[in-house]
């Protein structure tokens, strides 16, 4: 089922279908989100839980010795959601397991997806909970895709990532065949710059993996013009940007808790980079913003 939010700045569309966003238009119509072209990718903004992109195989343990098999991404991003409510600016959206859900990942659990209206931002925050008796190991992230170009006659190239401070960053290389990331291979793509120039060559190999960023703000924003978003993910330590390879015209900005399963890596869930637990009957909240330029 389809829900619409609208406010003096932005009108903005939801689906039950993922618990996710579907649209994001200012107030002259403009279209800031991927609209999910299956030429090239048919998402728009997925939730991904338990984990944030692929596992060796797609199969992990955890330390007292269950067993996980998931696809990249998890498993909730293409499953039906709740809406629990609705008001003049706030949406909330919640998934509980299923029995099969529990034979892909042996916890739980409860996820709300609540999005809130505040002027020109759209504030999104994932509130995991624990509904079972033991510790629960997890990875949240969004998956927001921003068109690329915003309007006719512009070119990708014409956009550019800023981000709020100078970065001097390497990055590991993705390993496309896998889903898994090569830890010992990286590439400087950043040298005490804040602007990224998008290109689509940037994509032909897989995503772009920021994983020393200092920045907690970024911008994707026409190089000419004052138009675009500002995407804040302090609650996430890392920023994935991706696009297809064949060209796609979007750019995936997305904020992840956790990273696929690293070269440098076991397959025992609790042992991966920057892991999140929550306490029985504990609920984690974590947060990002898109913000119309």
């Amino acid at each position: 089922m389809d829900y619409t939010l609208k406010n003096e700045c932005l009108e903005v569309r939801f689906t039950t279908k993922g618990g996710t966003l579907t649209s994001i238009k200012d107030s002259k119509g403009t279209e800031y989100l991927w609209q999910g072209d299956a030429k090239y990718w048919s998402g728009q903004a997925p939730v991904l839980f338990p984990i944030c992109g692929s596992i060796r195989d797609d199969r992990a343990k955890t330390l007292d010795g269950k067993e996980l098999a998931m696809p990249r991404h998890g498993i909730v991003r293409k499953e039906e959601f709740m809406m629990e409510r609705i008001t003049q600016d706030e949406i909330i959206f919640s998934i509980e397991n299923t029995e099969k859900m529990l034979d892909q990942f042996p916890y739980p659990f409860r996820l709300y997806a609540k999005f809130r209206m505040e002027e020109d931002t759209v504030r999104v925050t994932y509130a995991v909970e624990n509904t079972g008796d033991t510790r629960m190991p997890f990875f949240i992230g969004g998956h927001p895709g921003i068109r690329c170009p915003l309007d006719e006659g512009e070119d990708y190239s014409d956009y550019q990532i800023v981000f709020e401070k100078a970065e001097y960053c390497t990055i590991p290389t993705p390993v496309t065949e896998t889903g898994l990331i090569d830890m010992e291979h990286r590439t400087c793509i950043l040298k005490r710059e804040k602007c990224l120039g998008l290109e689509h060559s940037l994509f032909h190999k897989d995503a772009v993996i920021l994983d020393e960023l200092e920045s907690r703000k970024v911008r994707f924003c026409h190089k000419e013009k004052d138009k675009g978003i500002e995407l804040a993910f302090e609650q996430f330590p890392y920023l994935i940007l991706w696009s297809t390879a064949n060209d796609g015209p979007f750019v995936a900005m997305e904020p992840w808790s956790g990273l696929s399963t690293c070269s440098d890596e076991d397959d025992v869930l609790e042992h991966k980079r920057n892991v999140s637990f929550a306490e029985p009957g504990e609920t984690k909240e974590f947060t990002y913003t898109i913000s119309i330029l």
